[in-house]
């Protein structure tokens, strides 16, 4: 059976390159954290224009903590997210 992932999308603010630089550290250190404990698979930014993200993570209680805790979300840098079933056909 394949494995099942939950994907966490993100909004950003129009202008989250100039506003996220005070909180990017924590919201990294977060990401390393939940990936060193094998919750999460990999994250990323969409590029051109950078409006938004794609988490992987391996459980939605996983992504579901990753947003009460993420510091963008905490001071509004995410206008809204979303968490979708994604059963991975071909990968791990």
């Amino acid at each position: 059976m394949s494995p099942m992932h939950y994907l966490l999308f993100y909004d950003y603010v129009a202008d989250v390159l100039t506003k996220r630089d005070p909180l990017r550290p924590a919201h990294l250190d977060l990401a390393r954290g939940f990936s060193a404990d094998r919750k999460l698979k990999m994250a990323g930014a969409y590029t051109d224009p950078v409006d938004g993200a794609v988490f992987v993570f391996t459980s939605r209680e996983a992504a579901e903590e990753f947003i009460s805790r993420d510091p963008y979300v905490a001071n509004g840098l995410v206008t809204a997210h979303r968490i979708r079933e994604w059963n991975v056909v071909i990968g791990d």
